[in-house]
C-alpha cells in the first residue's frame, strides 16, 4: 500500500529554517500532485503549499518564505522552510493525490511531523 514517511521538523527559534520531507512508497501510480497542509494549536487545517507538474501554489501567510519542491524520481516532495515564525508551529502533513477514475482526487497522508517555533 502507499505510505508517506515525514521527516525533518523540530524546535527552531524565530527567524531560523527548516526542510521538510516526505518520501511516498508502495505507490504503482504517479501522482498528480503533493503538498502539504498543517495544524497549529487550536487552529483548522490549512493547505500549505502545492505542487504539480506545472504549478506552485502557496497560503498567503508563508509565500516569499517556504518553497515546496519535489523530487519524481524518488517520488518525494520537500518544503524548505525560512524565516520561521512563532505562527508556523504546527503539525504539518504531506499529502500526495491521484486523480481517479470519475475525476475526483484522492489524498494519501503522512504520519504528520512537529515544527515548533519558539525563543
Amino acid at each position: 500500500q502507499v505510505q508517506l514517511v515525514e521527516s525533518g521538523g523540530g524546535l527552531v527559534q524565530p527567524g531560523g529554517s527548516l526542510r521538510l520531507s516526505c518520501a511516498a512508497s508502495g505507490s504503482r501510480f504517479s501522482f498528480s500532485g503533493m503538498g502539504w497542509y498543517r495544524q497549529g494549536p487550536g487552529k483548522e487545517r490549512e493547505l500549505v503549499a502545492r505542487i504539480t507538474s506545472g504549478d506552485t501554489k502557496y497560503v498567503d501567510s508563508v509565500l516569499g518564505r517556504f518553497t515546496i519542491s519535489r523530487d519524481n524520481a524518488k517520488n518525494t516532495v520537500f518544503l524548505q522552510m525560512n524565516s520561521l515564525k512563532p505562527e508556523d508551529t504546527a503539525v504539518y502533513y504531506c499529502y500526495a493525490e491521484r486523480l481517479l477514475s470519475d475525476s475526483t482526487l484522492y489524498k494519501y497522508w503522512g504520519q504528520g511531523t512537529q515544527v515548533t517555533v519558539s525563543s
